[in-house]
């Protein structure tokens, strides 16, 4: 429950509240108290813990940069000034487009103008017409991969709110999903069989359902099994549809341990005939390629996967 201080007039967040907005347990917070210095919550009347607005703030940066690979030892403690730097230097400064892309970049950048005036049927609408301009393929690829990493870097520099984060992939995932029921009508269910899912601690849809529909158009048969699954399902629904592959998806938050631990139980798990595809945003699969995982680092290169393995068999 959020309360108001009758002293200050500040707005309170009690321990709970903290909690549910963060994403950071009621014992971490304690725990950071004690070893850190920070939170330095106050008390209400009944005693019980109270944070100031600032400091949640403050625990929102800390949780991204805790999410992108930090330890609370090395950020914790320091100046919320500090943690912004750092939030900079994680995201990717601004980048001229490809030759012959230029066109795009009124898009992108009008994109994000109506996400932040929150003008979302304009945005929806200027999808749409883009999905239709420049067909699903450069959509995907030339369009939305970059106004993805634009939004995700907004994120992480604080520049946008989560639920404008949260109301942007909405958006994207009722284009992306009207874009493949589209596809479906007219593609062939050609080999190999992919199923594409996420590990259980990973929410994110829209990365899977952008390789679903790069794998569609190269004629693949798609087992969209959706996000969060567990690992040992994963296995169960691999050999009940005689999958050949299993595609998932990383965004740049998922803790690294988790992706690198994930990929290798999971191989253990499949018959050693049925590859594993990894991408997305995560910065430890390109770091550390785990051994028997074929690591796609661009959506563009899932064509190449799709002919290397249907050329295996000739």
């Amino acid at each position: 429950m959020n309360l108001r201080d009758d002293n200050s007039g500040q707005l309170q967040f009690s321990i709970a509240a903290v909690e549910r907005d963060t994403g950071i347990g009621k014992d971490t917070l304690r725990v950071w108290e004690r070893r850190y210095g920070f939170p330095q919550p106050g008390r209400d009347n009944f005693g019980e813990r109270t944070y100031p607005l600032a400091q949640v703030e403050k625990l929102r940066i800390i949780k991204r940069l805790l999410d992108a690979g930090h330890r609370p030892g090395q950020i914790v403690a320091l100046p919320v000034e500090e943690l912004q730097r750092i939030t900079l230097s994680l995201v990717a400064g601004p980048q001229a487009l490809p030759r012959g892309l230029e066109g795009v970049d009124h898009v992108l950048q009008s994109s994000i103008a109506m996400l932040r005036h929150h003008d979302i049927d304009g945005l929806r609408s200027s999808l749409h017409q883009a999905v239709a301009s420049m067909g699903v393929k450069r959509f995907v690829t030339e369009l939305l991969a970059p106004l993805n990493a634009m939004v995700g870097d907004a994120w992480m520099r604080a520049e946008i709110e989560v639920y404008e984060e949260h109301i942007y992939t909405e958006c994207v995932t009722g284009v992306l999903r009207q874009a493949i029921h589209q596809l479906s009508n007219h593609t062939p269910n050609r080999h190999p069989r992919v199923l594409l899912t996420t590990f259980p601690q990973e929410e994110h849809a829209v990365g899977l359902l952008m390789a679903e529909s790069m794998l569609m158009i190269q004629g693949c048969y798609c087992l969209p099994m959706g996000v969060k699954t567990p690992l040992g399902d994963i296995a169960k629904a691999v050999v009940a549809q005689q999958a050949d592959v299993v595609a998932l998806s990383f965004s740049v938050s998922l803790n690294p341990n988790h992706v690198l631990d994930g990929l290798a139980e999971l191989r253990q798990l499949l018959p050693p005939q049925v590859e594993i595809w990894a991408g997305g945003r995560a910065p430890v699969l390109q770091r550390r390629p785990p051994a028997g995982v074929t690591v796609i680092s661009d959506l563009g290169h899932i064509e190449t996967q799709v002919q290397r393995w249907r050329n295996r068999g000739t």
